[in-house]
């Protein structure tokens, strides 16, 4: 499976000491694996600031406030859309503030790394039709991400 990310980096205040790219492409990697999905994917993944976070947040969301990730997926109850070009799923797009990110990372007391891949994992298993709208649901996209994570060795 190859996965193909469009990943842009909006924000200066926060810098990395891990390859971004290669956290979101093992992250996919694994989430789809979880899930059994075998086929090529595509998601876009956007690492923005609070304030950026903020905006997208009251426009689509209609929540004026800071939030940590967004998510947008492109499947829905009938599937996933196909990139023509290249035969991949298209999964949808992520945003990420990395200063929340960092924030949490301090408050939970541990790595920024860990929690940039908690973010991206769970906005994932948004993109692949997971919710948390109940306790049960919440349960069961909780375990798959702690899942993840421990396949990919990043823990708390």
């Amino acid at each position: 499976m190859k996965i193909y990310i469009d990943f842009s980096d909006e924000q200066d205040k926060v810098k990395l000491d891990f390859p971004a790219e290669k956290l979101i492409e093992d992250c996919a990697k694994e989430a789809l694996n979880e899930e059994k999905i075998e086929n090529d994917a595509e998601v876009s993944v956007t690492f923005v600031d609070n304030g950026q976070i903020h905006e997208l947040n009251k426009i689509h969301r209609n929540i004026d406030r800071e939030t940590d990730v967004l998510s947008f997926p492109m499947g829905d109850e009938n599937g996933f859309e196909i990139n023509r070009d290249n035969n991949a799923i298209l999964l949808g797009d992520i945003v990420i503030s990395l200063e929340k990110a960092v924030m949490q990372s301090e408050e939970y007391g541990h790595s920024l790394k860990r929690e940039v891949a908690f973010l991206i994992t769970h906005s994932l298993f948004h993109l692949l039709g997971y919710d948390h709208e109940t306790p049960e649901e919440e349960k069961e996209m909780f375990e798959k991400q702690e899942k993840v994570l421990e396949k990919l060795g990043i823990t708390r």
